[in-house]
Formats: C-alpha cells, structure tokens, sequence
C-alpha cells in the first residue's frame, strides 16, 4: 500500500526512480509521480493511473542525480493528479512523499497553516507545509523537519527534499516501512528492498522516530531529540530472478505454480540434522510456557490462523483464540494469565498487526511473528520469528503465502504435539510431502478448472462457497480469492448456516461450491448442498478421494485429514484466477487493493 523511492548519486535519477516504482506496482495503488531535483531546482511529473502513465508524462530532458519517487493508494482525497505525491509547499521551496495517514492533521491545518491555501485534499501537504512555515521563522531544514515530525500522530514514512539543498533527502518513518540502501557513491531510499535491488542489496534498517540524512556518500541516523546513531546495513536475501514473471502472464499464476516447491522448501527448512521436522528450542519453550495462544492477523492471514488453531488444538492440546487485527487492538478482550501472541502476516509489515504488537509488548508479553519476510517490521519487534519460506510473493491476491503458513502452523503445532508426547499417529513430514503432491496434481488441471470457471461464473453477480469443519475455513479463503480479484460478490458459510438466514439469497442460477473433504461431516455438507439445489443454486462439489459420489464435479487426492486444506484450496484460488480471467480484470493488481497493508 503505497510506495517511496528516492535516489542520491553520480547518475541520472529518472530510470532508476521509474523501475523502482515499477517492483513497487505489486503494493496496490491508483497514481504516481516522481520530484528531480538539480540546479535549476525540483521538478515534479505525477499522473493519476499507472507507472506506464507516469512514463509518459516524464521529460527525458530533466537531469537529476537525487530525486524521490512515490505511489500512492488513495487515504485522504480521490485518486487524481492533484492529490497524487509529491507535494510541493506553499512556495515550492519543498517537496514531500508520504506512506501513511496523519490522523492529527486537521487540527494542524487549523493550528498552523490558516493563511496557506492548500492544493489537494491529502494530510501529506500539511506536513511538507509545517516544514516550509518552520524554515521561514529561521530554524534549518532539518530541524523543521523535526519540529514538524515532533508534532505527527498516526504512521508515516517520508522523503523530503529542499530546493536550497541539493545533496540531501531527509527522511523519517513512523509505523510504516522504509529502508535506505547504501551503494558505491550512492545511497537510496525504498519502502521495500525490490524496489533498489537493481542498484545494491545493502539496507538500513530504519526504526521509528528517526530522523534520517541521506547523501550520496554517507547517511546520517539520528533519535528525534538529536543524538546520533550508528547502524550497519544487512543483506537482503532476495534474488532478483525471483521477482520476474519470466515466461508467466501473471505473477499470480506463477505463483500458484510454485505452490509444491513451496511445500517442499518448508519440510527441508524445518528439518533437523536428524531428519526429523524441528523449530527453534526457545519457540518450543515460549509455546510450553503459554496457558493459551492467541493468533493475531487480517485477510487470508486470518483464514489461515482459524486453521492454526486447529492444528495447535488437536496436534499439541493447546487452547487457541483468533481475532482479527483490526477489531483485537481496538476491543481487547480478557487475556489469560500466560499469553503468546502469533502474528501471522505475509508482509511483516501489516498495520493493524503491529498496533496488536506494540500494545500487548507494552504489557510484557512475549511474541511470536510468522512471516515471509526476514528483517520486516513484525519480524523485528517480535520476540521470536518462523519464516514461511515461500519467496516473494507479488500478485495482491495471496497464494503460495497461504499455503506456507498453513505448513508452518502444521510444522509448529506437530513438533509441539511430539515434545510432549501427544499421541501424533502420522509422520508429517511425509504427509506433507504427499500434500505437495496433491497439490501439483490439482495445478496439473488447469484446463479443466477454466472450464469450471466458464461454466459456473461466466455470468454470475455472486457465489457461495460452503463447507463444515476445516472446510468451512477453506471456503472462506475461496470467497475471498473470488472477489479479490474478479469482482464477483462472494461469501463463504459454514454448511449448516445456509438455512438460519442466508439460503434466502439462493435463486436459479447462483453459484454454490461445496467441498466435502472431512469425513465426519460429509453426509452433512452433501445435504447442505441438496437443500440449495432445491432452491435453484447451480452447485459445484469439490471432494476428496474416498468420499467422493456422482455427479461431483471434481476429485481431489487423497491427503492426510489434517491436511487437506493445502490442496482443497488450489482449485479455488485458480477458478478465481479464470473467472478474473475472463472477465479482463487486473488479476495481479485489482482496483481498491494493496498487497502489504500498512495503514491502520
């Protein structure tokens, strides 16, 4: 959600800023632009739609060795070219990029900035304003910036540039993310390190409240108050070649393919010198120490935490609560004595996650953080990290993400159940493996789920997707899929539901895709699935091997019962990806969406 970019070096800026906000596409937003700054001052090219709009708009004629960059997902203000950053103050004397939303900046405007009128309807342009009103009662760029940073509440990550200063972006962050890359007589500004891989794989990490100089030759930290502070960069461990679509349409598509390596990937990062699947000793013991664990995300993260919860009741027999993120910070509800909190987060970096972390760490309560992302913002705060080990995930619709925390919860929740001897009658490992077999076998049928799609929501205004039991969860996560990224109105119901309400939606026609892998409650979803063809439904049955019966539409391996979510939910995700398909939607970036969500 939103992006920064900002160069300072020998070359031109202009290239290096447009491909960064290009690897910076896949966050989700609706305008971009980008500010060059040289002796004749900063000049700035924005346009509302895409970086190929942008492209476009920019003069090649401009030369620039620093500038900054931004794309933005409309918070404050419609998304058009006046509300599209950078932002400019009052003279022009500055020019600000902002990711984040100001909550206080009403009351700023009124405070401060009565006599200057404002260009655009976002809270950044009061920032980049209270900058320029502080220099000109005298006080030097930089501590404007932090007078004005002194006085922000909410979450932003900034680059600003001065028109009288030509070697220096000035940067700071609060609650979202950034980073700075540091080069050979260059350094580099970027909310994501794919954005600067192109140029060097050495970053800062910045942390909250700091006041950051970067010049082209060496970057200055600094706390707030002023005391300085040293910081050596870190690798980014990401290959570029992951970040490609290669020969693929679509990054999702690719990404839905790399689901079995992914499965196969996390069996050999979790397993010991012995061979057997194994987790951190002191994660084992922050889980053992626990009276109960409370499993904290949003979106497809949650879907899988509903799973986790599953997992660590049956495999380790251990109480498990999940709640959203955005409701549990905000609405807290009675803790146990001996909390662990589980962060579960594709990104690392999810806003409403981090305010759940920042208050229960506030309480002293110790963390675990389960991401794809080493060194992101939750990965850092946490007390204790598993990574996913899925690779880079772009498409805004989360995929191989999901199926790797669904292995990794299993993965936790299995080497648990053993260290303490529960009765665990299977090998995961091997189970797992099986899974990842199963789900090459569903990949392997991409034909005949874009008829699937064809046949059922072709036409369709809605869908349902029901299921009982580990199903209900993985029917959630379908809807989800479906009307991420086709649009199509999609709910997901526990079977047994449909008739205390929402059967009265049921028409001729409307879509219903049940799956029946969960034995004890087959013969139940399948009655489920008789009372809404009797009202019309047009219903699609998805089984797995074993429990299938006639006229199902279609058969999925046979898996581990545990397990089946890994590879009842690939059928969804790609009948998702075909409806989206057909009806010529963005399937990687779909309207109002942003991939890491970093505003509350």
């Amino acid at each position: 959600m939103c992006g920064i970019v900002g160069y300072n070096g020998e070359l031109d800026s202009k290239e290096i800023l447009l491909k960064g906000l290009e690897k910076l596409e896949y966050r989700g937003y609706d305008s971009a632009g980008i500010a060059l700054h040289n002796a004749e001052g900063i000049t700035v090219f924005k346009e509302k739609g895409r970086i190929a709009d942008l492209r476009t708009a920019v003069n090649d004629d401009v030369i620039a060795h620093i500038g900054i960059g931004h794309t933005r997902w409309a918070t404050h203000g419609v998304p058009n070219k006046l509300n599209a950053h950078p932002h400019k103050s009052a003279s022009g004397r500055f020019t600000l990029v902002h990711n984040g939303v100001i909550e206080n900046y009403h009351l700023l405007q009124k405070a401060y900035l009565k006599g200057i009128q404002m260009q655009s309807d976002t809270d950044t342009e009061v920032i980049v304003q209270l900058v320029e009103l502080f220099a000109n009662e005298g006080l030097t760029t930089v501590d404007a910036f932090r007078k004005t940073l002194s006085l922000l509440h909410g979450s932003y990550a900034l680059a600003l540039l001065d028109s009288e200063d030509e070697n220096t972006i000035y940067v700071a962050k609060n609650k979202s993310p950034l980073l700075v890359g540091v080069g050979d007589g260059f350094n580099v500004v970027a909310s994501d390190a794919m954005a600067m891989l192109q140029v060097t794989d050495q970053f800062i990490e910045l942390r909250d409240k700091e006041v950051v100089l970067v010049h082209k030759d060496r970057v200055e930290i600094s706390t707030l108050d002023g005391r300085q502070i040293e910081r050596k960069p870190f690798k980014a461990e990401l290959d570029m070649s992951d970040i490609e679509k290669g020969t693929y349409p679509h990054y999702m598509l690719k990404e839905m393919d790399e689901q079995p390596a992914v499965v196969r990937k996390i069996i050999q990062a979790y397993e010991n010198e012995n061979g057997d699947l194994a987790i951190d000793q002191d994660i084992l013991d922050a889980i053992s120490n626990a009276d109960r664990l409370y499993i904290i995300a949003a979106g497809t993260s949650y879907h899988a935490g509903l799973l986790g919860k599953q997992y660590f009741e049956k495999l380790a027999g251990i109480p498990v609560e999940v709640h959203i993120s955005s409701e549990f910070g905000y609405n807290m509800p009675l803790l146990s004595e001996k909390p662990l909190f589980i962060f579960i987060t594709q990104s690392g970096e999810t806003a409403d996650s981090r305010q759940v972390l920042v208050k229960i760490k506030e309480q002293g309560y110790p963390a675990l953080t389960i991401t794809n992302v080493p060194g992101s913002t939750l990965s850092r705060e946490a007390d204790y990290t598993l990574l996913l080990h899925a690779g880079p995930e772009i498409a805004v619709a989360s995929t191989k993400a999901y199926v790797a925390q669904l292995a990794v919860l299993a993965v936790a929740a299995y080497v648990k159940g053993k260290s303490e001897g529960k009765n665990i009658d299977f090998d995961l490992k091997t189970e797992l493996a099986i899974a990842a077999n199963g789900i090459q076998s569903m990949i392997d049928l991409k034909d005949e789920l874009e008829q699937i799609a064809e046949d059922y929501l072709k036409i369709a205004r809605n869908a349902f997707f029901i299921g009982r039991n580990a199903d209900f969860y993985v029917s959630l996560e379908g809807a989800l899929k479906l009307k991420e990224i086709s649009y199509i109105q999609a709910e997901g119901f526990a079977g047994g539901e449909l008739k205390h309400g929402t059967i009265a939606l049921i028409e001729d026609g409307t879509p219903v895709f049940a799956l029946v892998t969960q034995e004890q409650v087959a013969l139940n979803i399948r009655g489920n699935v008789k009372e809404v063809v009797a009202r019309g439904a047009n219903a699609c049955i998805i089984s797995m091997e074993g429990l299938e019966e006639e006229g199902d539409r279609l058969i999925i391996p046979k898996v581990h019962p545990i397990l089946t979510p890994l590879v009842s939910v690939i059928p969804l995700q790609l009948i998702s990806y075909y409806a989206a398909l057909h009806r010529r939607c963005d399937v990687d970036k779909p309207r109002n969406l942003a991939k890491s969500v970093t505003v509350e």
